[in-house]
């Protein structure tokens, strides 16, 4: 069975997350502080975390970067709860490697929906590929990116938005359309979550990331 850790100091959001994903078949344990969650990674790792930004003592940006920096926990699948207009937070949570963020308030039906999403992607590794475009190559199979021979570490979204770009490329591509097919999930209103996810993947592609062009009022698309 999967698990989930729940990291909230709200008791009444962390306990309604705790009996929906009960209710949905995982199994959860729940932090109301980042000293005590990262603690007991030290005894299990969860198969997701959902991981809230506003935290006492250490916050939610600082945990995630403790987590990517290290090896063990560096490709741990995390989503972070955010205030609904602290967008600079699910930015900077976006630069560091969070693979998904959900703004407050919430349906539990949304966060049930986006959890099965990532970890449905990450056990999606049926295919043997690799596909390239100018001199970024993309292993299907080993959710590995490589930029000339320097390997890119991307956060799920951004290897997902990048594959789907490459294996359409050529093709312009709107934000509802990469929206439907990247997050599986029905994000209207949330266009800008694209353009946070095409950000930072230019940034970490490097000079690379200009095969990413941006389609003037209608999305973007991958081409050499």
């Amino acid at each position: 069975m999967q698990s989930i850790f729940i990291v909230e100091d709200d008791q009444s959001i962390r306990e309604m997350l705790e009996y929906a994903l009960l209710a949905a078949n995982f199994e959860v344990m729940c932090f109301d502080n980042s000293e005590t969650f990262l603690g007991q990674l030290n005894n299990k790792l969860p198969s997701l975390v959902v991981l809230d930004i506003m935290l006492p003592g250490e916050d939610g940006i600082t945990t995630l970067k403790k987590l990517r920096q290290e090896a063990k926990t560096k490709k741990l699948p995390v989503i972070m709860l955010t205030a609904k207009t602290a967008e600079i937070d699910r930015i900077r949570g976006l630069d560091l490697g969070a693979d998904d963020y959900i703004s407050k308030p919430f349906s539990v039906l949304e966060v049930i929906s986006r959890v099965r999403a990532v970890l449905r992607r990450m056990d999606n590794k049926d295919e043997l590929s690799e596909i390239k475009v100018g001199d970024v190559t993309l292993f299907e199979e080993r959710r590995k990116v490589v930029v000339k021979e320097d390997e890119v570490y991307l956060t799920f979204k951004e290897f997902e938005l990048l594959q789907y770009l490459i294996r359409n490329k050529g093709i312009v591509l709107s934000r509802d359309q990469l929206l439907n097919q990247v997050w599986g999930f029905d994000y209207s209103g949330e266009t800008r979550t694209v353009d946070m996810h095409v950000k930072t993947l230019r940034q970490k592609l490097g000079e690379a990331g200009a095969v990413i062009k941006t389609i003037r009022n209608v999305g973007y698309m991958c081409e050499e």
